[in-house]
């Protein structure tokens, strides 16, 4: 007889970094997320958080939160179809819709949820989705929990784009879905050239803006807004409100009759619990302090441009990136690990990227420098990164580029 609980008893793979020391994850911060934080009583520079503008700890944020809670409660015990949708929520969405360009908006209670309930949504039985081979695991789940069929293409490559809507041929569905940036390689998708190729084959194109938004663009607007492109060009855009926004929640804005549909057929909207009061008012503010203050976006892009060119100046291999989020790659997962240990044990909290979310061989520190990060507390990380990275690879970091 076969038990179906062998297989985690058999799961010992972490256990083992546990019981080496290296064990990265689930750490127990006890502050907020801030340019340094606590863990243990011991404080640590963040150079592992999404919160690329520094909104999640501002006054102002808390301040919208903590009203909201007070006049709508801590929840709304229910689906926005039902109970839940309060005067926040469709507030929020005429305002995202504007942020975006486009001419409606819908949001969910995670970013997760919202792929898996659009995509699952507009693709159907005779339908295909194709996704870019690196697109994000939620795209992924999205795609394998609708009715259409999946084909990949490689990554950021136009031309193989091309060959696989060539070979699907006129006569069925389809969704192309990039990646506006690429989480852990921190590059941009080729979206001009991209949309010529959708284009020419009749297909549809959604945009996951999760890390363009409150990056990309002079007004934080996203990828389309980065390669000043119509708002007619992308059909639907989709994103996360986890890090600039600094809350929780996803969204997808485009033509009203395209959200319209997906508001009344997918299914993680449907069967699931609004999103809280105070996340929606914080989302809210998160959009007008942007679009107030642009200078953070550029502080965000000069702190991250300084790490770079630090990061070079080391040697280190940095990989393709195009944003604020760089990867330092290492390679072999066992130093990584490593390394993340030393830096750690020295005061800097980064993020150890081993397969398969990264591929095989190409295992990688990730590190992003908020528009929050003082000049001093850079200096003071990239001091350590210097020094471990001599200690752990037995090397001067030069040995390590491409």
């Amino acid at each position: 007889m076969i038990d179906i609980f062998e297989k985690c008893r058999n799961f010992t793979i972490v256990r083992r970094l546990m019981e080496s020391g290296i064990y990265p994850y689930f750490k127990e911060l006890e502050s907020e997320q801030a340019p340094e934080i606590t863990i243990k009583g011991k404080k640590f520079i963040m150079f592992g958080s999404n919160n690329y503008l520094g909104l999640a700890n501002d006054p102002r944020m808390k301040t919208a939160a903590i009203d909201a809670i007070k006049k709508f409660g801590t929840g709304v015990a229910g689906s926005r179809f039902l109970n839940g949708n309060t005067v926040l929520h469709m507030e929020l969405e005429r305002k995202l819709a504007a942020f975006k360009g486009q001419e409606a908006a819908l949001i969910y209670a995670t970013g997760y949820q919202m792929n898996l309930g659009v995509i699952s949504a507009l693709v159907g039985k005779g339908d295909f989705a194709i996704i870019d081979k690196l697109d994000h695991a939620s795209i992924l789940d999205g795609c394998r929990l609708s009715h259409g069929e999946l084909r990949r293409f490689k990554h950021n490559n136009p031309a193989d784009l091309d060959r696989v809507l060539r070979e699907i041929g006129p006569r069925h569905g389809k969704l192309v879905i990039v990646d506006g940036v690429f989480s852990m390689e921190g590059d941009i998708c080729p979206l001009p050239e991209i949309v010529k190729v959708v284009k020419r084959h009749g297909a549809r194109l959604m945009v996951d803006d999760a890390h363009a938004t409150g990056v990309l663009g002079r007004h934080g607007h996203g990828t389309s807004e980065h390669f000043s492109l119509n708002r007619k060009d992308v059909d639907i855009v989709v994103g996360t409100c986890s890090k600039s926004f600094a809350s929780v929640g996803g969204f997808a804005v485009g033509n009203a009759d395209i959200i319209h549909y997906i508001q009344h057929i997918s299914r993680s909207m449907i069967f699931s619990a609004a999103l809280p009061p105070a996340s929606v008012a914080a989302i809210s503010k998160a959009i007008d302090i942007i679009e107030e203050e642009p200078q953070r976006i550029k502080k965000l892009w000069d702190n991250s441009r300084y790490l770079m060119k630090r990061f070079k100046d080391m040697g280190l291999n940095t990989g393709e990136t195009q944003t604020p989020i760089i990867p330092v790659v290492i390679g072999d997962n066992e130093k990584t690990f490593l390394l993340w240990r030393m830096l750690y044990d020295n005061g800097l909290f980064t993020n150890p990227v081993v397969s398969p979310a990264v591929p095989p061989k190409r295992a990688l520190i990730r590190v992003v420098a908020t528009a929050t990060h003082t000049r001093e507390q850079l200096d003071r990380a990239l001091n350590i990164f210097e020094t471990c990275v001599r200690k752990v690879l037995k090397k001067k970091p030069a040995a390590l580029v491409k």
